[in-house]
């Protein structure tokens, strides 16, 4: 009965790997990120120094975030929202 178990511990051993592989694949669910629509703001005047600024205004233009990003060398606001 010894050398018939020792046959058996292999393709066992195997069976158990293969299946914590595929519980492991199966259990893990990829979540898609939104994606971000960008647009330069309109209404905005000016270098974009603070956050808040460039947020606000794109309030007004219907996004709900802003952002201060270089455009060449000068700062712009851009107005975020996900598509």
């Amino acid at each position: 009965m010894v050398p018939t178990s020792r046959r058996m511990v292999a393709p066992v051993l195997l069976f158990l790997l293969i299946l914590l592989v595929v519980a492991s694949e199966t259990g893990t669910a990829r979540v898609a990120e939104a994606r971000h629509c960008v647009s330069q703001s309109h209404r905005f005047v000016g270098a974009c120094m603070r956050k808040s600024n460039c947020e606000h205004v794109c309030i007004t233009e219907g996004f709900p975030w802003g952002e201060c990003r270089f455009h060449g060398v000068e700062r712009k606001c851009f107005c975020k929202k996900r598509c």
